[in-house]
């Protein structure tokens, strides 16, 4: 674990909204500061890093069809520095802008080839489907995802759904119910019963919605069309 890869879109946030007041020399030095504190003392293995940034095309817009992929947050601010924030974090810390998939997509395919000597750093739940070492930097977590927990995860919020990206769940299903309804079942098994609460459709456009790519050119299977390809 030696390589970190970044989700340098919720720094922009983060860090953005809490400098909303300050200066763009304090927002500036605050990303600094906050990026080597948590390279050099957080995180001491790591020798090499990344940041990567979401562009603007996005292909998830155009599955979307139950409500529009983020749509809850038209109209809604960005941090006074966002832009500049963009800017330093491409010039200073060669961030990587994503075109057609997310900042958590390329992140998720980087881990995948990566493997064990890399650790994601993020807060986005989305990404602990992806196999591997994982870093929360407010909780200042290090933490390990197997395959088998992944997977699980992301069935998970198949049902649950995500408030944050607008992706609709199942109505009545939390957490709780959908782990009681998904534990020690088979891929099969956990994608038979999202159909099952979903139906086929919403089933598969939340799982397009939610499935992070794991390479390039990646898309979301459903277990049965999986095990016909091979």
């Amino acid at each position: 674990m030696n390589h970190a890869l970044i989700d340098a879109d919720i720094l922009n946030y983060r860090i953005g909204f809490a400098c909303n007041n300050e200066t763009e020399g304090v927002a500036i030095r605050t990303m600094a500061h906050f990026l080597e504190d948590m390279l050099l003392v957080d995180l001491p293995k790591v020798q090499t890093w990344e940041l990567h940034l979401t562009g603007k095309k996005n292909f998830r817009n155009d599955i979307a069809v139950t409500v529009p992929y983020k749509g809850n947050r038209k109209g809604t601010d960005k941090p006074v520095h966002y832009h500049l924030l963009r800017e330093y974090l491409v010039d200073a810390w060669s961030a990587t802008v994503s075109d057609g998939i997310e900042a958590d997509d390329a992140l998720a395919i980087r881990a995948t080839e990566l493997g064990d000597t890399s650790v994601i750093v993020s807060l986005d739940k989305d990404l602990d489907q992806v196999p591997g070492w994982h870093y929360n930097f407010t909780k200042k977590e290090l933490y390990h995802i197997d395959p088998v927990e992944g997977l699980f995860r992301f069935y998970k919020q198949m049902l649950t759904g995500d408030r944050v990206d607008n992706i609709k769940g199942v109505r009545g299903i939390g957490e709780v119910k959908a782990e009681k309804l998904l534990t020690d079942k088979s891929e099969q098994e956990m994608w038979d019963i999202c159909v099952e609460l979903l139906g086929y459709d919403r089933a598969v456009e939340n799982g397009h919605l939610l499935y992070m790519l794991r390479k390039n050119d990646d898309v979301f299977q459903p277990p049965q069309l999986c095990c016909e390809t091979q």
